[in-house]
């Protein structure tokens, strides 16, 4: 009864519904590009710096080389989700492994492992992305490292702050006497009620993934194999006044992006809030 409630506290709000379907449509686009565009987003095949709409095949116009817009922002949704969707999933094992084992057992370890957390904290988060990938050879696969290692000491923290709430709890209690072993209860008991608040977290972990991502292929530290938004507005930056559009599309492509997942994290955090009432989630 309450995932159905959930459910439909979610598909009530129309903003948190629209972003889901908006961010459903994009992976799906994104999924099928390499079939509905006519070629590679690298190719050169049309008349360069071409205005939207004004020659049927390129309607959102051309870049400076006669790239098309439409299958350079198409491939670029591949890449932002991507990363963004894999950047999450290793924020979220990285900070659920910390935060449980810190909040579960406590004492010295708990201690040792904020410490660490601090150290990472200290240091804002594009910044370090930056340096980690300059140090690093610039891949999809070192920008999601990087964007993970700054992102996991937020997750750790609230998994670290719902263990130390919930292990004290009759339900945990009650395991420990039937003697249950530790990760037991840490899996069967206290992580799926403290779900609500780490997939809220966790969108916006997403939402900061692509924009950072972003960030980093415009500072040209992207991967040079794939077409990227950031790319696309570092590559036409020159070119504001002549060719407004190249700029405007993968800006605004960003923005709905992040506004969409924006949506749907706080969707879900008004959805839950009455699961998290006191005595519910026993």
């Amino acid at each position: 009864m309450r995932d159905s409630s959930v459910w439909q506290r979610f598909i009530g709000q129309p903003a948190a519904l629209i972003g889901a379907l908006f961010l459903l449509l994009l992976g799906l686009l994104a999924v099928t590009a390499p079939w509905l565009c006519q070629g590679s987003p690298w190719e050169m095949n049309t008349t360069p710096m071409l205005a939207p709409f004004t020659q049927a095949g390129h309607w959102l116009g051309s870049d400076m080389l006669g790239r098309d817009l439409a299958t350079g922002l198409l491939y670029g949704a591949r890449v932002s989700l991507s990363v963004g969707v894999l950047a999450t999933l290793a924020t979220l094992l990285t900070g659920l492994l910390v935060g449980a084992l810190a909040g579960y057992f406590g004492g010295w370890l708990d201690a040792v492992l904020m410490r660490v957390a601090e150290f990472f904290q200290i240091i804002p988060q594009l910044v370090l992305a930056v340096i980690l990938v300059a140090v690093l050879e610039p891949s999809l696969g070192t920008i999601v490292l990087a964007i993970a290692l700054v992102a996991w000491p937020a997750v750790a923290r609230l998994v670290r702050s719902e263990f130390l709430s919930l292990r004290q709890r009759e339900f945990v209690q009650a395991a420990r006497v039937l003697g249950q072993a530790p990760l037991a209860i840490v899996f069967r008991q206290i992580l799926p009620n403290a779900l609500a608040p780490l997939l809220v977290t966790l969108s916006f972990v997403m939402a900061t993934a692509i924009l950072t991502e972003a960030a980093l292929a415009f500072l040209g530290l992207g991967d040079p194999d794939a077409m990227s938004w950031g790319y696309m507005i570092n590559a036409s930056r020159g070119m504001l006044r002549d060719a407004w559009w190249m700029s405007l599309m993968p800006g605004l492509a960003i923005l709905f992006c992040v506004l969409a997942v924006n949506r749907v994290g706080e969707g879900l955090r008004i959805a839950f809030e009455p699961a998290r009432r006191p005595g519910d989630s026993a």
